[in-house]
């Protein structure tokens, strides 16, 4: 299986060579920019409504805000849908380089049903996200000690405030919006590139004598001149039959920044330091872990190996250590079948991580392509089938299995079927909430397709030359009979064992699993691939050096059973991984709502089990290889 690891990842290398275009710089591949004229239009399109505090996203018209006379959907892969993404035209447009001042959007009258749920959106800290030239509105915030400025993306829906006179807090709502747009123009020709897309959310009760759709004039705004708090501006309350002008502003601002480079204050990283310390001190720990391992499997090995192959053959002589067990070590362990499906599901895993963190390393999934991660997970996923099927069916082959079809059977649908039952039932709370989030019946149908239609043939095709792939033989022959297995030390004990051995591969990724965190659950992005990367190799040493340590020291007490243990020591860090979500959902998140504490916890199963997976797969692939390595080693008689 450690050979067969190899020649995947060799050939998925080779494939993903083959297919790289050239790069440049930080140029972000799959995006190209768009020269505009003067005068030319920009459209603005809204994105869905997000909170940190409910993890529910909702349509952007799921609230009382202006609507154009015909809404059209802007969803461009299935990526967008699956993470709630739901992009749609708006009322702002701009024309390049025109200032706008004091223009009018639309009045909306609120009843009680549409106050109410301004309220609760501001209660819940929702924020409304916009989008010009796939750039997403932010809010500025300047910092201080001469750091650069800190790009907030997306702006919240209102505030509550007690002013002078009032008993109690009250809502207010933004309804005036500062925009300002930032382009680069080019020097040979009147173009220019969008850059910046920055916005300044103002509450003003606005005021008119006469309303005309074409041309009102309000007295709260002047046309000419950007608008800004004054003193006697009064803000918008939000409350049932009250009347609410909805304005903006748009100005432009010529900037030196670089197309190329647009993106790079919404990736502004202040904790590069901390990335780099912690991948460091992983880095000399496992260093210092494979040095350690190394002289100690190298000097105990090389004397074991050396005394067996010295000893007279003549000379009845007592075994001792790991070589005792050599009749029983390659005997097929309880629920190989089973087995076989785990490590086939894991080179699965593997198969997609791998590849999709390459991609992301090249810019293909940048956050300017929108939903890229999850569409490109999906089909790799998928794809990724066949690799599994050959994996479990060759594995099933090696360990005498016959019933090939069974096997290739439960590796196709095990794992997604927990997978998609998961991610149903979660979907249907969020249907219960009326959110954006919940996935439509069409791409449920188009996942379920992509799974009968594509993923499940190929682990069966997989499967088949696995299976018809001729196994090697094992370096020693199996006894008929099992050998008793001595009372073990408290240290080998299996429980142990796990604790022990999960720690470790765990201690390697818990500092980027506290940013992964972050920019999934508090709306932040996430473009560090590099360094998780790094921490991704990182990981998959620790896995396999802790797994084949432990299955050392069981085999030298006379404990044969390694092929569950290799798999649960290096899978048990995923016990630690969901224990550090609890801990993050505790102390880091403010959720409140039972929906969201259970679509929390759901989502983070998924992610805990496809971890245990993962790292328990490199475990048995590298113990499966330590093993017939060193049994190739000695003279058996």
């Amino acid at each position: 299986m450690g050979e067969l690891m190899i020649r995947t990842l060799c050939t998925m290398v080779m494939v993903v060579l083959i297919k790289m275009p050239p790069v440049n710089g930080f140029y972000l591949p799959g995006v190209a920019p768009r020269d505009f004229q003067i005068g030319e239009t920009l459209e603005v399109k809204v994105n869905k409504l997000t909170s940190t505090k409910t993890q529910l996203p909702y349509d952007y018209y799921f609230l009382s805000y202006c609507k154009p006379p015909k809404i059209r959907n802007s969803a461009e892969n299935l990526g967008e849908v699956l993470r709630g993404d739901r992009i749609e035209n708006s009322v702002y447009t701009f024309h390049m380089r025109e200032q706008q001042s004091c223009k009018v959007a639309c009045r909306v009258s609120l009843d009680s049903a549409s106050a109410k749920n301004f309220k609760v959106k501001i209660d819940d800290d929702y924020r409304v996200n916009l989008i010009l030239d796939n750039l997403p509105v932010a809010v500025l915030w300047p910092s201080r000690d001469e750091k650069p400025a800190v790009y907030e993306r997306g702006f919240r829906v209102g505030f509550k405030a007690e002013f002078f006179g009032m008993k109690d807090q009250r809502y207010f709502i933004y309804n005036h919006l500062n925009f300002r747009v930032k382009y680069y123009q080019d020097p040979d020709t009147d173009s220019a590139l969008v850059v910046g897309f920055e916005v300044t959310p103002l509450s003003i009760s606005h005021k008119y004598t006469i309303w005309n759709d074409n041309n009102t004039q309000l007295k709260t705004c002047k046309p000419g001149t950007n608008t800004v708090l004054q003193p006697g501006l009064v803000p918008q309350e939000i409350e049932s039959d009250t009347e609410i002008v909805f304005t903006y502003d748009v100005s432009f601002e010529s900037s030196d920044i670089k197309w190329a480079s647009r993106w790079d204050t919404y990736l502004l990283m202040n904790d590069n330091q901390i990335h780099w310390f912690s991948i460091i001190n992983s880095l000399i720990i496992v260093l210092f872990l494979s040095g350690i391992v190394a002289m100690i499997m190298m000097k105990t090995l090389y004397r074991d190996i050396a005394n067996y192959n010295q000893l007279d053959q003549d000379e009845v002589h007592e075994e001792t250590g790991w070589k005792l067990v050599h009749a029983d070590v390659f005997r097929p362990p309880n629920n190989y079948s089973l087995l076989c499906v785990y490590v086939g599901t894991g080179v699965q895993v593997f198969g997609m991580t791998f590849v999709t963190l390459i991609f992301a390393l090249l810019g293909f999934l940048s956050p300017s392509n929108r939903g890229g991660l999850m569409t490109v997970m999906v089909f790799l996923w998928v794809f990724m089938g066949l690799f599994a099927g050959y994996s479990s069916g060759h594995l099933h082959k090696m360990l005498k299995g016959r019933d090939w079809k069974k096997t290739s059977l439960k590796t196709a649908f095990m794992f997604p079927s927990v997978l998609f039952t998961t991610f149903f039932m979660l979907n249907v709370l969020i249907w219960g909430e009326k959110s954006s989030g919940a996935v439509p019946f069409g791409t449920m149908f188009v996942i379920v397709l992509l799974w009968f239609g594509i993923s499940v043939p190929s682990v069966f095709l997989g499967s088949y030359l696995g299976f018809k792939t001729p196994a090697k033989e094992n370096p020693v022959q199996t006894n008929k009979i099992p050998r008793p297995i001595p009372l073990q030390p408290w240290y080998i004990n299996p429980l142990f064992a796990m604790l022990f051995g999960g720690i470790l591969p765990y201690g390697a990724v818990f500092i980027e699993l506290f940013f992964i965190l972050k920019s999934v659950w508090l709306n932040q992005f996430y473009y560090i691939f590099g360094f998780l990367f790094i921490v991704f190799v990182i990981l998959l040493i620790t896995c396999a050096e802790i797994s084949i340590v432990l299955c050392y020291f069981q085999l030298c007490n006379e404990d044969y059973r390694w092929w569950w243990r290799s798999y649960l020591t290096s899978g048990a860090s995923a016990l630690y991984l969901f224990l550090h979500c609890i801990f993050y959902f505790c102390a880091k998140l403010e959720i409140t709502k039972l929906v969201s504490a259970i679509l929390y916890f759901g989502y983070m199963f998924i992610i805990a089990y496809a971890f245990f997976i993962l790292t328990g797969t490199i475990g048995f692939c590298a113990c499966f290889w330590f093993i017939r390595k060193i049994y190739s080693s000695v003279k058996i008689d």
